[in-house]
């Protein structure tokens, strides 16, 4: 029987029933698995009791940070400090002094544990999710009458978690225009292996002429098949002369270092869901990816991380890389890339029964199209071994 209510003008009605209440929990949590980003999921909490009590089972979730606080944006009480200053800080900052900056920023918005998911969400009017190491007592900075979290602040309530998927804005590492620079890691308590794509220059233009001399300053021929396999995959000697090869080592530190200071970051997180089986952190630019699935996941919680001592990022071990090198390559659809490098990478201590290097599948899988391809015919070249000290 339906129950009924008053009206002093028209009289008695049937009480209005709501439909939602005949949809089971089952059903509303694939729907909110479904929606997965935070700040949607965080104003579905205000709509009912019922959602409010369901969100925290949601299991797949994605935050989405819109900005984040650089150091020029808080106040000289709350900045970071410049480490011990020598020889070796002064040559760290003059060659990576373009990546310190945002991996300080990025240190600040994955910080300690914060209020809770309802207040951080449902309090401001930002969909911003950022925090500052000196916030205030409650854990916010408010800029300019909006307040900032922190992922870790916003996940905090989820009990459920199970697939976590946080983007950033960009990517740590600034590259100049028409250069190409991708990488994806994969981490357990450290390193288990790391992928990067360079290029000098890419262009989609199949009626682009191409010079007699690439951006690396080397030799490049105009025949139909340059750089697909008809130069026996050999690299010209002017790429160890022209700053080829060095540039390209900084390409794979500096990846590396972004790699391992968003993994030292996300400790907190992990260590707080025991029931997180997927984490990915990557960014709006598709720069960069770090991925862990849940035995890796399961392997930093029970095994101590190693942390470098010169910044806040996971050790880096001893390394055994491979490099596969084209002056040119064109891709099927019409993208062409010049000084095209693919780096394999995998800890020198790495049991045998582990994948190979050279492995296309692993590394082709590792992009998304067309650099998947691009990852394919480099492969199919001459590949050099290289060797690199842990740091």
């Amino acid at each position: 029987m339906s129950s009924v209510y008053s009206d002093p003008i028209h009289g008695t009605h049937p009480e209005p029933i709501d439909h939602f209440d005949r949809l089971p929990d089952s059903l509303l949590l694939l729907v909110f698995n479904m929606i997965g980003d935070v700040k949607v999921l965080g104003r579905c909490c205000v709509v009912s009791r019922r959602f409010h009590s369901l969100v925290p089972q949601v299991e797949n979730v994605v935050v989405r940070v819109d900005c984040v606080i650089s150091d020029d944006d808080c106040s000289p009480s709350s900045s970071v400090k410049s480490r011990a200053d020598g020889p070796f800080s002064t040559l760290f900052r003059l060659v990576f002094g373009g990546i310190v900056k945002p991996l300080q920023a990025l240190g600040q918005f994955l910080g300690p544990e914060r209020p809770s998911l309802y207040k951080t969400l449902n309090t401001s009017s930002s969909s911003s999710l950022s925090v500052g190491l000196g916030g205030g007592e409650d854990g916010e900075r408010d800029q300019g009458g909006v307040t900032h979290h922190s992922p870790t602040q916003v996940l905090r309530n989820f009990n459920e978690l199970r697939f976590l998927r946080i983007e950033l804005p960009g990517g740590e590492l600034g590259i100049d225009d028409g250069v190409l620079l991708k990488w994806r890691a994969d981490f357990g308590s450290t390193l288990d292996s790391c992928v990067i794509l360079g290029a000098a220059s890419v262009f989609n233009n199949v009626h682009f002429q191409v010079p007699d001399h690439g951006n690396d300053g080397f030799c490049i021929n105009n025949g139909s098949n340059v750089g697909n396999g008809d130069d026996n995959g050999s690299i010209p000697e002017s790429f160890y002369t022209s700053g080829g090869l060095k540039l390209r080592v900084v390409w794979t530190i500096s990846s590396l270092i972004a790699a391992s200071a968003r993994h030292y970051l996300l400790q907190s997180i992990i260590a707080e869901h025991k029931t997180l089986d997927s984490l990915v952190l990557t960014d709006a630019d598709g720069q960069g990816v770090l991925c862990m699935n849940g035995e890796q996941l399961q392997e930093l919680r029970v095994k101590p991380l190693s942390a470098s001592s010169a910044s806040k990022r996971t050790l880096v071990p001893a390394l055994n890389m491979r490099l596969w090198y084209a002056p040119h390559l064109d891709l099927p659809d019409g993208v062409v890339l010049q000084g095209a490098t693919l780096v394999a990478i995998r800890p020198s201590e790495q049991s045998a029964s582990k994948k190979e290097v050279s492995d296309a599948s692993w590394l082709s899988s590792a992009f998304e199209e067309p650099y998947g391809t691009a990852a394919k015919m480099l492969v199919k070249r001459r590949t050099y071994c290289l060797e690199m000290n842990s740091f």
